[in-house]
């Protein structure tokens, strides 16, 4: 899925490593072979290109991620649509290869599109036919989906629940810069890891998080982006509601959940809502969240961080 992960673990001396190494990537590459984009062979990819009319039942992983993805969709408004993969395409950020909907942003010949040329595009998470209980999805016709914002924390937690099973309680998990931790370490210490700032010289004080049962995830808008030929510079953070990049300064959004994928389609979900919306909707629904804003120069610039009711509460 174009990225890379890593596994810290605890456990006795002449642990059979590669049969561990082995058991990661199989769980990885079932997430691969069930939602990657970029895989013409995946499940998803072979909806994405299925006629009008396709009912496909979806294998366990596939749908419980679908089923986590549409109820953040309905929570958030439409501010996360796991079905905007065409539209996220057109700006330039889809994947690539035979698996492409649109030339890349970094491709030669790659044009933003146009308001007619967005609006032209499957985008709506609610006309999606999607029976749960079946876990059946019917393609009504140029349906793409997208789960880049979803699947990688629900990998995070897939690979979290082989290594329990191996009888490797005490773990930290990394897939893509999300992370879930577990158990301690032999000092009895909990897994500590930094947040990411925006910038080497945002100004903001480091944020160090305690990741004992919990999980983390970040989205940000300052390593997926380009400008456009009028200098303005477009985020890969799409809004589906106004199907066009975000613009509202938000730099980065950090979700802490007990669940990795909750906290990986949360995240995306805040930086859509972007400062205030955003903000409101973790405190209404209690989720853990740290929002930074870049000031415009009229605010002075710099940076500025806002927290959460469940944010503060953790920092405590």
């Amino acid at each position: 899925m174009g990225t890379t992960w890593s596994v810290r673990f605890i456990g006795p001396s002449g642990l059979r490593l590669a049969a561990i190494e082995a058991a990661v990537v199989r769980a990885c590459d079932e997430v691969i072979a069930q939602m990657s984009g970029w895989d013409a062979a995946s499940d998803l990819s072979r909806f994405n290109r299925a006629p009008a009319g396709t009912v496909c039942r979806l294998p366990d992983g596939f749908a419980t991620v679908l089923d986590a993805a549409l109820r953040i969709a309905a929570a958030s408004g439409g501010a996360y649509d796991p079905s905007a993969g065409a539209l996220v395409a057109l700006w330039g950020f889809g994947p690539s290869g035979e698996t492409a909907l649109a030339p890349r942003h970094d491709e030669a010949g790659f044009q933003p599109p146009s308001a007619q040329d967005c609006a032209r595009v499957h985008c709506g998470w609610d006309a999606l036919p999607w029976d749960g209980e079946r876990r059946t999805l019917v393609q009504t016709g140029g349906v793409a989906l997208d789960l880049s914002a979803i699947a990688k924390g629900f990998a995070v937690d897939r690979v979290s629940d082989v290594l329990g099973a191996l009888g490797l309680p005490d773990h930290l998990v990394e897939i893509g810069g999300e992370l879930r931790g577990a158990g301690l370490k032999p000092d009895g210490q909990p897994w500590w890891v930094d947040l990411e700032p925006p910038a080497a010289d945002c100004g903001l004080a480091p944020l160090r998080i305690a990741l004992h049962g919990l999980s983390v995830a970040t989205s940000g808008d300052y390593r997926k982006c380009f400008a456009d030929a009028d200098g303005q510079w477009r985020s890969h953070t799409i809004d589906p509601r106004t199907r066009r990049p975000v613009e509202h300064g938000v730099a980065s959004v950090t979700v802490v959940h007990d669940s990795a994928m909750a906290a990986d389609g949360w995240s995306t979900a805040l930086m859509v809502l972007g400062p205030d919306e955003g903000l409101a909707l973790a405190d209404r629904l209690g989720l853990a969240a740290r929002l930074v804003r870049r000031r415009p120069s009229i605010e002075g610039g710099g940076f500025e961080e806002r927290f959460s009711a469940a944010m503060r509460a953790l920092m405590l």
